[in-house]
């Protein structure tokens, strides 16, 4: 590779603008800041620094290194299996969704402990309110049907003194219901966030596993090792994600009032028809769709409220103090 090809991917362009991750990884800087990743960085076919990632243990501790230097959690450890997510692309969701409220705000990002978004299968992980909460000060709601997985996500909370009174966690006992059981009917939410199940079996998450596997390693592999781990709920469902976000849709409407933006990660663009079918079906006012990217895979963000225009007013007038 030319060093001209080398200085063009020096930086993650398809990145949001504020994404800390933009930049290729400084593994100096993180291994300063994490010793422990330095056994698994070496140089790639490039002579650029890098781990396998194809090695679950690799990507454990990159998200580990990432997740103490860019947003000071000194404490991060997930039970072995579940889902280990890529920061960058996370962090990506929570300036996206960012950018969504500030067009709803007169072009100012609603910040602070005030404004609450509720994290919809928050995981073992809890990654998507510690990003939200040190990038905007938010506060949120994590809901989760996996017991261990919530256990995880408190421990994380307790041990950092940052998080303690900025994220609350809500066992979803019916794995069927969304945001029944969960969202208080007279609790304002001003964005919910979701990465929803992907696959609609576990045959079929290994089969996506083994590709993407085999792409890493550059040759087939049969056996599927789940580098970034996941466990049935969080990596598949019945109907995989097109289904379960028909039954978000639905379900959202009995809480039009109480939320300005619903918002769902859609991963395949043919997904979007039935989405919308069932966005139109429950009369929601506004819909909008953003398009997000990480390296070469593609995806978007589907978002839509029931508010009316008075009601949007009210809300900013008495949530985000614009006036």
């Amino acid at each position: 590779m030319s060093d001209n090809k080398k200085e063009l991917i020096s930086e993650k362009t398809i990145l949001h603008p504020r994404n800390k991750h933009r930049e290729l990884y400084d593994f100096k800087q993180l291994i300063g800041t994490c010793p422990e990743l330095a056994k698994y960085v070496k140089l790639n076919e490039y002579g650029n620094e890098s781990i396998d990632f194809a090695n679950p243990k690799a990507v454990k501790w990159l998200n580990k290194s990432l997740l103490k230097h860019y947003y000071s959690i000194g404490y991060w450890d997930i039970p072995a299996g579940f889902l280990c997510p890529p920061i960058p692309g996370r962090a990506d969701y929570i300036h996206h969704v960012a950018d969504l409220l500030c067009a709803s705000n007169e072009g100012i990002i609603p910040k602070g402990f005030k404004i609450k978004c509720m994290d919809i299968g928050v995981g073992a992980s809890c990654v998507f309110p510690i990003i939200g909460n040190k990038e905007y000060g938010w506060s949120f709601i994590g809901s989760e049907t996996e017991a261990t997985a919530i256990e995880s996500a408190r421990k994380i909370i307790n041990n950092n003194v940052n998080l303690n009174h900025s994220i609350e966690l809500r066992f979803q006992e019916n794995v069927n219901d969304i945001f029944h059981g969960i969202m208080e009917r007279n609790e304002p939410i001003d964005i919910t966030i979701c990465n929803p199940p992907y696959h609609s079996s576990l045959e079929e998450a290994q089969e996506g596993t083994l590709r993407k596997l085999s792409s890493l390693n550059h040759k087939k592999v049969t056996t599927p090792v789940l580098n970034f781990g996941g466990k049935s709920n969080e990596l598949w469902c019945a109907g995989g994600e097109e289904r379960f976000v028909r039954s978000m849709i639905r379900q959202s409407k009995q809480f039009s009032s109480n939320c300005y933006w619903f918002t769902t990660l859609i991963s395949k663009q043919s997904h979007l028809k039935g989405v919308y079918e069932a966005l139109e079906n429950v009369s929601a006012t506004e819909v909008k769709t953003i398009p997000m990217g990480q390296g070469t895979k593609t995806s978007r963000i589907v978002a839509w409220t029931f508010l009316k225009e008075d009601q949007k007013k009210n809300w900013r007038n008495t949530r985000w103090n614009i006036y």
